[in-house]
Order: C-alpha cells, then sequence, then structure tokens
C-alpha cells in the first residue's frame, strides 16, 4: 500500500471521526499550529539567555543543561500518555488541556528566583508541551482534506521552522529589552488565544480506546533520565566510577524491560508493531540522530556568539538567523516537492547538508574568526533541517492507518525530544572533556570535537535516510 492509500485511509475500530464544522483551512492549520509553535519555540527560547540565567541564578554547567533536559525530559516521558489520553478523553480536549498547563508552568517558570525552581517548572512546561505537539499533527491530519494534507504538514513544519528561528531572536530581544523571566511571560498571550482558536477550529476526534501502560511510561522515564544524569555527570564523577557506570547499567535494564513490556502488554504505550513499518523505523532513528546532532550543536553555538564573540542575546539570536529562519521557508517547500521527488531524495540532500556544515563550522569556528565566515555554513545547515522537517513527519505517518496518527506522532516527537536531550547532554560532555571554559579560548578550542561528534551522529542519520523505502511517496 503506498503512503497515499494509507493517508486516505478512514479511521476504523472503535476510533470516533472527528467532528467539526466547516472551518478554513488556513484557521485549522493556525489553530493546530499555534501551540505547536509555541512549545517548539520554548525547545531554544533560552538559549540566548543561558549566559544571563546562569550570572543571576549562579547556576553551573550541569544546571544550565537542566534548564533544557528537565523541559525535554518531560516532553518526551510523557508525550506517549498524552496521546493515549487524547484517544480515550478526546484529543482536541486533551490538547487544550495541554496548553493551559503550559502557560501555568511558563508563570512559574517566570517567577523563579533559583536554579531549581527554574528546572521544576521548566518539567512541568514539558507536561503541557507533551500534550501539544504529537495531537497538533493528529488534529491538522483530521482536520485538512487528504489533498491537501502533504502542503499543510508541510507549512505546520515551516511553524515548527519558525519556532526553532526566533527561539533565540525573542529570548535574546526579551533578555536585552526586559529581562529574562520575560521570555516565558510570552506564552501567557498566545495561550490565550490558542485556546478559543482550537475549540472553534478543530473538530473533537478520539482513537482506540485502550488503557494506559503506566508500568511502560514509568520504565522509559526512568531509562531515559537516569542515562541523562549519567552522561551531564560524567566528566565531574569520572566516566569509570561506580555512580556513573552503575547509573548507566540501571538505565539500560530499564530501557530493555521496557521494550520487553511493550512487546507483552495488551495495551503498549509504544506499540512495537508500528516498527514494522520500513518507513516509520528510519524515520525514528533519522529523528533520533538528527535532532541528537544539530540541537546538541545549536546549544552549544547559541552561546560561543555572546562568550567568545562578545555579542549580546539579542545580537547573537539575529546572527543565529541564517541557521534558524531557513526551514521556516524551506519545509513548506519541501511539503510542496515530496509529491514529486519522493521522501528519500529530499531526507538525504536534507541531512546531507547537515552534516557537512557541522564538520565546516568545526574549522571555521575558533576564535577570531570573523561573523561573515560562518554565515555559508549556518546557512548550509538551515537548508537542511528545513529538507528534514516535513519530509520525517510524512514518513512517520506514511504507512499508519488514521487511528494510529496520535500514537505514531507521538513516538517519533518522543524519540525526536530524547535526540535533543542527549545532544545537549552528549556534545556539552565531549566540551567538557576537551577542556571547555565558559571563556572565549577555552570555549572556542573545544568546541570543535563537539561538533564533530554532532556531525557523526548526523551522518548516522543520512545513512538510514539512505534505507527509506524507495518511491515514497508524501
Amino acid at each position: 500500500m503506498t503512503a497515499t492509500t494509507d493517508l486516505l485511509a478512514p479511521a476504523t475500530g472503535d476510533a470516533a471521526p472527528p467532528t467539526h464544522r466547516r472551518v478554513p483551512i488556513w484557521l485549522a492549520v493556525l489553530a493546530a499550529s499555534l501551540p505547536m509553535f509555541m512549545a517548539t519555540l520554548d525547545n531554544l527560547v533560552m538559549t540566548s539567555a543561558l549566559p544571563v540565567i546562569r550570572a543571576d541564578l549562579d547556576a553551573s554547567i550541569g544546571q544550565l543543561q537542566w534548564f533544557l533536559n528537565a523541559y525535554t525530559l518531560a516532553f518526551a516521558t510523557l508525550m506517549l500518555s498524552a496521546a493515549g489520553l487524547g484517544d480515550r478523553w478526546g484529543r482536541r480536549r486533551v490538547f487544550i488541556v495541554g496548553i493551559t498547563v503550559f502557560a501555568l508552568a511558563s508563570i512559574a517558570s517566570a517567577l523563579s528566583n533559583t536554579a531549581g525552581m527554574l528546572i521544576a517548572a521548566r518539567a512541568v512546561q514539558g507536561v503541557g508541551a507533551a500534550a501539544i505537539m504529537p495531537l497538533s499533527l493528529t488534529l491538522l491530519a483530521a482536520a485538512v482534506p487528504v489533498a491537501k494534507r502533504a502542503l499543510a504538514i508541510g507549512v505546520w513544519g515551516g511553524v515548527s521552522g519558525l519556532g526553532v528561528a526566533l527561539g533565540p531572536v525573542i529570548g535574546g530581544a526579551v533578555v536585552d529589552g526586559v529581562s529574562w523571566q520575560a521570555i516565558f511571560w510570552i506564552n501567557v498571550p498566545v495561550a490565550v488565544v490558542a485556546v478559543p482558536l482550537a475549540m472553534y477550529a478543530l473538530g473533537e476526534s478520539r482513537g482506540r480506546r485502550q488503557g494506559l501502560d503506566f508500568p511502560g511510561v514509568a520504565l522509559a522515564g526512568a531509562g531515559v533520565f537516569l542515562g541523562v544524569w549519567a552522561i551531564v555527570h560524567g566528566n565531574d564523577d569520572g566516566w569509570t566510577s561506580a555512580t556513573v557506570l552503575g547509573t548507566l547499567a540501571v538505565a539500560a535494564l530499564a530501557l530493555c524491560a521496557f521494550v520487553i513490556r511493550e512487546m507483552r502488554t495488551d495495551s503498549p504505550v509504544m506499540p512495537m508493531r508500528m516498527f514494522r513499518s520500513r518507513s516509520f523505523s528510519v524515520a525514528n532513528v533519522i529523528g533520533l540522530m538528527f535532532s541528537l546532532g544539530m540541537f546538541g550543536s545549536v546549544f552549544l553555538l547559541s552561546q560561543y556568539l555572546q562568550i567568545v564573540m562578545g555579542y549580546t542575546p539579542l545580537q547573537a539570536g539575529l546572527r543565529t538567523l541564517p541557521w534558524t529562519a531557513a526551514p521556516m521557508i524551506v519545509a513548506p517547500i519541501a511539503g510542496i516537492l515530496a509529491p514529486r521527488v519522493g521522501l528519500r531524495s529530499l531526507l538525504v540532500t536534507g541531512l546531507t547538508l547537515q552534516a557537512t556544515s557541522l564538520v565546516w563550522m568545526a574549522f571555521v569556528f575558533e576564535a577570531g574568526t570573523s561573523y561573515p565566515a560562518m554565515v555559508p555554513a549556518l546557512a548550509m545547515a538551515g537548508v537542511g533541517m528545513g529538507l528534514t522537517f516535513a519530509p520525517s513527519a510524512t514518513a512517520v505517518l506514511a504507512d499508519m492507518p488514521e487511528e494510529d496518527h496520535a500514537t505514531a506522532s507521538s513516538v517519533n516527537s518522543t524519540i525526536r525530544e530524547v535526540g535533543i536531550a542527549l545532544g545537549v547532554a552528549i556534545l556539552t560532555a565531549v566540551f567538557l572533556a576537551a577542556g571547555g571554559t565558559l571563556t572565549p579560548t577555552g570555549y572556542a578550542d573545544a568546541l570543535r570535537p563537539a561538533l564533530l561528534v554532532g556531525a557523526a551522529s548526523v551522518t548516522v542519520a543520512l545513512v538510514a535516510a539512505l534505507l527509506m523505502p524507495g518511491r515514497r511517496r508524501a
């Protein structure tokens, strides 16, 4: 069965069909994409503010990582459960609850006056985002005619790229003009608009009604959290220390137990049967390794512009735009091209550009380098990301029946968020192991090996893309 046929397939089983009034397609796209933009924005909105937050809250490098990873790990751990709750209670209802939780946690983040409080608030933000990201794509797919779905997903990917693009810029502008706390306050008016818009423009729908696999969620969450914790503490405690090795061992056992349980339980949170689809499996390998390499690099490079080059947060955010803004433009174009050239061609091209750009950056970014010399590599990375976002999202749903769209999307989003958390932890660990310090010379010298590790990760994703089924159409 081709991907086009699969996406045309009606919901089966006990899944309730979507119910909603007729609304313009652009309004449905906006209603699904605006909350997703808010959640995506918060993946990177802190990056430009990290040096300021570090000084204000007296945070360590490890705590800087947890400001991001508390969000991404909570996001990743609970996304699958959120999709299951959407199937049972209504996807639009859970989507709106997620927006509300996210907004309240944003207020708590803005009011934090210690590093610990901010980390905790960011984790709650991740809980809200877990209900937003996978359900936004599912609700969009249900609201848009099949003939327009590839284009709609391309726009959805472009909005995701917009969140990536504007994260450092908005963060920098707000920190320079107001304070770092204001980067969280801006989520509140977005949520106020997003909730009634979703209620009006998106129909309610449900999927398969099955029990929630709480032990599976706990095992997956424990495995990922302990693995990231061990990586973050590896340099300080020693990679051969009993604490780090023991934690890594427990993490591996938890993840193995998770896979075994998912294969045996009647209500898996991550159905292993989905991985029988080569398109789905390849897309998830790409999602993990691409996110690890690229977003781990973004974490380090956003601080490079301030620490090494001396730019203000806003100046640094603006100078990331050749990289971060390109997906906003390229992703919708990729959505249009996908039915014509196929997903594999776009993915291979995009990942090749990204891996090449990271190697280029590794040898260009050093103390004394001028910003114009960096622009071609930054732009290449951005175009590559834009060619990856929409095709990978389309490949995830290509062989899935309609009632599995929410689960398939949440599995992919979970794996990508795990990749982001691992990327920040692993590349920072490489940076610190190379003698990296928060000084111009110490930062620049240790950045190269970290970027090369990021390039290696994206290369693994490139090899996986070559295995994408041929003639795969959007």
